[in-house]
Order: structure tokens, then sequence, then C-alpha cells
């Protein structure tokens, strides 16, 4: 018996391990089908994925060849005359643009880097091909382009630059505002006026094309009055040419990268040194500010306020280069009066006004300032204790450090409160100002700046475009 309940319960052992083998086997087939099926899935979600990024993302890729290939079609437009503009003979017959790279491709939007007669430039169209553009349509009454007189031509202008500006006829010609110039329309029409013959159909046409795209009809009309925006040197067809200058970057500490900028101290001094030039660029951002609140009938109000979107010439002149979301105040009124339930509703980028709860619309005020956002998003980075280091218990730096913070939290404020809170706005400028201007007075440097960047040997005027 006991040989036999041995053998048996060896057996039986036996057999337990077999069907523990035969379980594992199932186990770890299921097991090894669920794992493949889960590497299957994730494959073709990565195939997928990689497809919706070429077809998004890949297509709209900045390439050199298909730049080149917009720039030859461009030209190839050139000597049909359907386009024209002061620089297409030296970009498609003289050879004097040299391309470089492209920038920036995304939507259409095209933004490439040249040198034009030695000069860098910076080339931009909104729109890759000059058919994408709404033709003028009076043309298409007109036998010939001749038959539009220079007033005509002021006329359909400064239309549609009142459209891209936001600006009706009525509220240009409002009394107030402190501007200096009535009407920016106008003003840019007298130059067109100034022409003692027709504008050719290639002329128009081209002209139409560049008054449809916003930002250049911003920097086109304000250049004239304001140093602090990029200078248009030049088009060709629906592409202008900007200067190019040292754009600012987030990462970088001192947000714009000094070390490309060519500064030397005046009358043959020392050179400035790195925070002497950063309480230059701080001072020309305070001058931006006031020009911008006070040069014009309406306000200019900035909506994406980033390092960026400014650049700094030579002589460290801050430029807005970037005034896609840039809008004086009729416009700014018009985007913020929205449906709202709350404060959070009636935010535009770094524009923001109040929601009334009561009539659940959002005020047309806007509650914060160019001044502020500038305080809170460039200033505050650039003074804090953690760059300053050891300097920032100087009684000057700590005094500039205070002034930054109360400018960061001052609101422009509401209608009931808008002269005390527009003074308080004027008051932390001047503070700025001043503790600004001692620091640099400590550091024995001159606080006068610089003029404005001057392209040599070409003038972009009126109806060169």
């Amino acid at each position: 018996m006991l040989p036999g309940g041995l053998m048996s319960g060896g057996g039986g052992r036996g057999g337990g391990l077999c069907l523990l083998r035969w379980l594992g086997l199932r186990l770890w087939s299921r097991r090894g089908t669920l794992v493949f099926a889960l590497l299957w899935f994730g494959s073709w979600l990565f195939l997928n994925g990689l497809v919706l990024v070429h077809r998004s993302i890949l297509s709209d890729y900045c390439t050199d060849d298909k730049s080149k290939r917009i720039l030859h079609r461009l030209c190839l437009e050139f000597g049909e005359g359907s386009v024209t503009g002061d620089m297409c003979d030296d970009l498609c017959v003289l050879g004097l643009v040299e391309y470089k790279r492209c920038l920036y491709y995304e939507n259409g939007k095209k933004v490439i880097e040249a040198r034009w007669r030695g000069n860098p430039i910076i080339l931009k169209s909104k729109l890759e091909n000059f058919s994408s553009y709404e033709p003028l349509g009076i043309l298409d009454y007109q036998d010939t382009a001749e038959e539009l007189s220079p007033l005509d031509v002021v006329f359909y202008a400064t239309l549609e630059v009142r459209n891209s500006l936001g600006l009706a006829e009525e509220e240009e010609e409002e009394e107030g505002g402190g501007g200096n110039n009535s009407s920016l329309a106008r003003l840019w029409g007298e130059k067109l006026k100034n022409r003692d013959k027709s504008y050719s159909r290639a002329e128009l046409a081209s002209l139409w094309s560049l008054l449809q795209q916003e930002e250049y009809t911003f920097l086109r009309v304000l250049q004239d009055l304001n140093t602090h925006v990029a200078k248009v040197l030049g088009s060709c067809g629906h592409f202008y040419a900007v200067e190019y200058l040292s754009a600012g970057h987030a990462w970088d500490q001192n947000i714009f990268s000094l070390e490309e900028v060519a500064v030397s101290g005046l009358q043959g001094q020392s050179r400035w040194t790195a925070r002497e030039m950063v309480h230059r660029i701080a001072l020309s951002f305070l001058d931006m500010v006031w020009h911008f609140d006070h040069d014009f009938t309406h306000k200019l109000h900035l909506c994406d306020i980033k390092p960026e979107n400014f650049a700094i010439r030579k002589d460290l002149t801050v430029v807005a280069i970037d005034v896609d979301m840039a809008f004086f105040e009729p416009k700014m009124r018009d985007i913020l009066d929205q449906n709202c339930s709350s404060d959070d509703d009636c935010n535009f980028f770094d524009c923001s006004s109040r929601c009334n709860l009561n009539t659940r619309r959002c005020s047309p005020r806007r509650r914060n300032s160019n001044l502020q956002v500038i305080c809170e998003k460039i200033f505050r980075p650039w003074f804090s204790p953690t760059l300053l280091g050891a300097k920032a218990g100087l009684p000057l730096q700590v005094e500039l450090q205070r002034a930054v913070q109360e400018c960061s939290e001052t609101d422009e404020g509401v209608e009931d409160r808008e002269d005390d809170e527009g003074r308080g706005s004027r008051d932390v400028h001047q503070r700025l100002l001043n503790v600004l201007t001692r620091l640099l007075q400590e550091g024995g440097a001159s606080s006068e700046g610089g003029g404005a960047w001057e392209a040599k040997g070409h003038t972009h005027t009126a109806l060169n475009f």
C-alpha cells in the first residue's frame, strides 16, 4: 500500500505540474496576444500620427526650395507686367537681392531673410501667392488704369487703410485724444497724391495686395510718425521688405542678444556694460509706451507683448516688429465688447477688461495697459533679485524693483475712475523713468539715446509702396 500510495501521490503531483504548465502556457498565450494587440495598436497610432504631422506641419515646413520657388513665381509675374514695386528690378533683373533663408512659413504667411544691396532685410507676405489677394474691383470696370486719377487712388487707398486700422472717418476727426495727427489714413493719402501721372494696373494691383496686409499698413503709416516701429524699405508685388533687427528671446536673461549689437559709449568712451544697455533698453520701452499712448488721436494697444515681438536697433531703440495684434482704441473697444459671465471671458491675449455681471457684457474699456504688461512680462524678469545678485540690495535697485512691482499691479481702471487711474499710470511711468535715469547717471553714462536706423542709398516713398 505504501509504495502504491507513494506512486499514486507522485502521479498526482506530476499531473498537477502538467496542468499548471498547460495553464501557464494558456495564460502566457493570452498575455502575449494582448501585448501583440497593444503593440499593433500603438504602431497604428504612431504611423497615423506621422501622417497627420506630415500633413499639418511638414507640408508648411519652411524650406529654401519652396521659398525660392515663391520668389521665382513673383519674378515671373513681374516679367508679365502683373506686379511691380521699387525692389522688383533689384530682385528679378539685377540680382541685388540675395536670398539667405526661410524664417517662417505657416498658413501661407511667408517670412524670408535676405540681403538687399548689401543690407540685411526681412521679406514678408501674409499670403504665399499674389493671386490669393482680393483684386481691386474698380479695375474690372475701367478700360484702362490710366482713367483712375491720383485722387481716385487716394480715395480707395484711404478706405482700405481705415478698414485695416479699424478707424472710421468720423472717429478720426474727433477732437481730443492728445494726438498730433488728425488722420493717419489721410496723412498717408497726401503722399499718394504727390504724383503728376496716373498709376499703372500693375502698380494699383500691387498696392492693393499690400494694403490688405494689416501689418504692412500699420508699419507703412506709422514709420513716418514714430521711431518704435520697423521701417518698410521697399516692396515687389505682395512682398514687402522691412529692416533686419535683432529680435528678443524669452530664454535670454537680457531678452536681447546684446553681443550682436555693436554699441560703443558716446564720444569714444568705453563700451557700455550689459546692465547699462539693459537700462537704456528699458528707457526706450518707456518711451515707446508714452508715444503709443499720446502720439495719435487714439491709443495704440499692444495685445501680444513678448520678447519675440520686439527688437532693438544698434542705438538700443526698442522697435515693435510684429504688430498683428496691435489695435487703435476704436477697434480695441469692438474686440473687448463681448458677452461674458466672468472677468476671464474678457481677456483678449494681453488686453483685458472687466465683466459687468448685470449686463453680462465686457467693458469696452481696457483694464490693463501696455506699460503694465511690459512691467509684468519684461521688466520683472530683468530686474529680479535673482539676476541682480549682490546688487539687488542697493538702494536704487530696491527702488526700481518696487516701482516695477507697483507698475505691474496698476490697472488703467474703469470708466468712473478714469482720471484717478490714468494719473496713477502716469505717476508710475514717471517713477520708473526717474529711477532708470538715475541708475545710468550713477554708472557715469549719458542717458541720451541714438537715432533711428536709416537705409543708405534707397528711400521707400509713397507709391514705391
